[in-house]
């Protein structure tokens, strides 16, 4: 899909349609619609006095050859109220037209941004919302409408003094959003076509296309290393683990800068092992990779973005099987940190590959931490789909960074206590600490108390997408399954420096 930045008159481009969004104000028809009301001769002050247009988020107001403009249709996206408009809001604008004009049988757009948006923030937030929207989770279907698509989106409203900002904008905006689709296409395969070792390709296929630094470490290396945890998920069933680690290195770091250690959760398919878990619904079970899809995405986006910060990534990743040597509920296993577990539930697998995840990036040098998984079906409880949960140790500054992170990239999250309370519930009778916690409730809290234990002292925060890495209905401006969320988020932290 191309798009591109165009600074002629809206009113006399050609296209099959043009689109822009109205604001839910007392009279919807200002500024630049008011210029559309004047060629239309009036009609769009008729639909909003007859209550056809309002404004309201998301509403969808299609006008079919309309006089006075070149474009065959014209559609009038409901923005909402104006005081909470923002990059967020045009992202989802922009995404909500992509889909309802694709499912139409559109195949160019005009895009005109209002006055005041032609900026570099509002080409990257189309940007990142259309080719967001434009991504399908039919890949293995076999009757695909492939007469439907967006070929082109030309955005208007903008100068010739606003195209430069507008290309920066778009140009980021563009491998942001490639590399969400690139990590929900991973989330999105199934177990028998995406086994940890053809993770682990897809993931150094990209890394050596990117021009970054990748490393696998097979199932010898990884028992070398003494990574027990991992290696206690993996063996109740034949797939080999893996572990992918991904290095990117800036030409001139920022003196000072931390070195940002990225960990995801992959488990190509979790059954929960010994505590197996319930048939209905286990098929989603194939998205249990998708914090370390996210991550591997991220390292796309930032060998292109080039920041200025030193980035590891380190993506563990095994399948969760209960074959006969598979472990049992009360095994001991020993970390490669050193740190012995009692395992309690083997369904409670994602905290264990993270262990070791965690202290392999400290190993490697990384001084701040991020790590995002699937965790805790407690979160989804907590949270529902809404907002990521979000957990920090000891810095706060940190955790309000990747917080501050959050906001401006537009994805919802929240963060939830870590009171040294909680940590209680995970101390060991038989060995240092178990894997579930011992009271009733704080699911997700004390599974991420459980990785902070191998965190130790280095800044780190857990993401626990559990809730928010799915969509089980479709968005008006997302497809139904894999979302990508966090990589946003984690992409901003990154250039932020």
């Amino acid at each position: 899909m191309q798009i591109t930045i165009g600074t002629q008159p809206f009113a006399t481009t050609e296209t099959e349609a043009l689109v822009t969004y109205v604001f839910e104000n007392g009279d919807p028809v200002q500024g630049r619609i008011s210029e559309m009301d004047q060629l239309t001769s009036g009609l769009l002050k008729r639909l909003a006095k007859s209550g056809e247009l309002t404004g309201k988020t998301l509403e969808m107001t299609l006008i079919h050859a309309p006089a006075g403009l070149k474009a065959a249709r014209l559609l009038l996206v409901g923005a909402g109220k104006r005081e909470k408009f923002d990059a967020a809001a045009l992202r989802k604008i922009s995404g909500s037209a992509l889909r309802y004009l694709k499912s139409r049988g559109v195949h160019n757009l005009v895009f005109a941004v209002r006055e005041g948006n032609a900026t570099e923030d509002s080409a990257q937030a189309v940007a990142e919302g259309s080719i967001a929207a434009d991504f399908e989770s039919d890949k293995y279907k076999t009757d695909k409408k492939n007469d439907k698509s967006i070929d082109s989106i030309l955005l208007a409203g903008f100068s010739e003094s606003e195209r430069a900002a507008g290309e920066r904008g778009l140009a980021r905006g563009r491998v942001i959003g490639e590399s969400q689709n690139f990590a929900r296409d991973l989330i999105n395969e199934p177990s028998n076509k995406l086994t940890p070792k053809i993770l682990a390709e897809k993931a150094e296929a990209m890394a050596k296309l990117a021009g970054l630094a990748v490393e696998i470490l097979d199932e010898k290396k990884i028992a070398d290393l003494k990574m027990g945890a991992l290696l206690s998920v993996a063996q109740g069933g034949p797939e080999p683990p893996r572990m992918i680690v991904i290095t990117y290195a800036p030409a001139n770091p920022k003196p000072g800068a931390p070195v940002l250690g990225l960990v995801g959760k992959a488990v190509t398919f979790d059954t929960g092992g010994i505590s197996i878990k319930p048939s209905e619904g286990m098929e989603k079970m194939k998205y249990d990779m998708a914090g370390g899809a996210t991550m591997i995405g991220v390292m796309r986006a930032l060998a292109a973005l080039k920041p200025n910060v030193k980035v590891i990534c380190v993506v563990p990743s095994t399948e969760n099987m209960p074959g006969g040597k598979a472990q049992k509920p009360g095994d001991i296993q020993t970390a490669m940190s050193g740190k012995t577990i009692e395992v309690l539930n083997t369904d409670a697998e994602g905290r264990l590959i993270l262990a070791d995840g965690v202290h392999y990036a400290k190993q490697l040098g990384a001084t701040h931490l991020v790590d995002a998984a699937t965790l805790t079906g407690a979160i989804v409880v907590a949270l529902a789909s809404i907002n990521v949960g979000v957990f920090g140790g000891a810095d706060q500054a940190w955790t309000d960074k990747v917080l501050a992170s959050a906001k401006a990239a537009g994805e919802k999250m929240w963060q939830m206590p870590m009171d040294d309370e909680y940590r209680e519930y995970i101390k060991g009778t038989v060995a240092d600490i178990q894997n579930i916690g011992s009271g009733k409730g704080g699911g997700s809290i004390t599974g991420a108390w459980f990785i902070r234990e191998f965190a130790g002292d280095t800044p780190w925060v857990h993401l626990d997408i559990a809730g928010t890495a799915w969509n089980d209905d479709a968005k008006s401006w997302l497809a139904k399954g894999p979302t990508g969320v966090a990589l946003r988020t984690l992409v901003h932290l990154a250039m932020s420096y």
